[in-house]
């Protein structure tokens, strides 16, 4: 990976070897996850040659920084052929890279610190104070109470009640009704009004006031019978409109045809009432 020309840098300027270490990668625009160990300890290198007249106590922390980089320059160079031989040697690198991902993180955090201290440094809140805090007298609305409106409502809830929780047991006439329809009488009265009519709706065979959910199923089901035995054809122009029912000429239905019909489809509803 090529390398940009070294930038003319001061310990001054930076406030530790991370820092240092830090910019020479965003200097280089250099892969944090992949960091070319032997030319940035070379530029660390020179850097530090410029330190000799520097107090030791400043120096210190990056000369230790120093002596790990090249540390680890050392082992990316020389790496242990035993531990090659038996398994995949951990990265040497591993962490140093830690340690900058963890000095970065720092690094935004302070920043933002720094940045919120200078918009909001010369800014007071004031806290929410209460009325009486503040010797101001609350006038709460009257509270008025109707006697009559409150029997009433009383009078409501327990009627609700009593008819939620009555037994009811007594009331009962019946629990089950079982309902049989045939499928063959059905069948027998589209084909009547079929007949004398040549076409009809649906919905003028059963009307919707004067029949049965029960009888609308089963009369459904005839006509799809009849349908099925190309007795009769039907048509419907969308979905949920009126059906119209005419005869099939090309297979003309007896009455004698129906009356074979064996095992009437039988429907059971169930109700319950009190």
């Amino acid at each position: 990976m090529p390398i940009h020309q070294l930038p003319e840098l001061k310990i001054r300027q930076f406030e530790g070897p991370l820092d240092l270490l830090f910019h020479l990668i965003e200097k280089n625009d250099i892969d944090i996850y992949d960091i070319p160990i032997a030319e940035i300890t070379d530029q660390y290198m020179v850097f530090l040659k410029d330190m000799d007249t520097l107090d030791m106590e400043v120096a210190s922390e990056f000369l230790v920084m120093a002596a790990t980089l090249i540390h680890i320059k050392s082992r990316m160079l020389l790496p242990d052929r035993k531990a090659m031989l038996t398994a995949e040697e951990d990265d040497p690198r591993e962490e140093l890279v830690i340690r900058l991902l963890q000095y970065r993180r720092c690094k935004m955090l302070a920043m933002d610190l720094r940045l919120r201290y200078k918009n909001y440094a010369h800014c007071y809140c004031r806290l929410p104070a209460t009325p009486a805090s503040l010797d101001i007298s609350v006038k709460h609305p009257p509270q008025e109470f109707d006697p009559e409106f409150f029997d009433k409502n009383v009078s409501v809830v327990c009627a609700r009640n009593e008819m939620r929780f009555a037994d009811l047991s007594s009331k009962i006439t019946h629990i089950l009704k079982r309902d049989k329809v045939s499928v063959r009488d059905k069948m027998k009265l589209v084909w009547q009004k079929l007949v004398s009519n040549g076409k009809i709706f649906f919905h003028e065979i059963f009307p919707a006031l004067e029949t049965s959910r029960i009888e609308k199923i089963v009369g459904f089901l005839a006509v799809l019978e009849l349908l099925r035995g190309n007795q009769i054809s039907a048509v419907q122009e969308r979905p949920f409109d009126v059906i119209l029912l005419s005869e099939c000429k090309d297979h003309p239905l007896s009455e004698s045809d129906i009356s074979n019909i064996e095992n009437p489809v039988e429907v059971k509803e169930y109700s319950q009432n009190a």
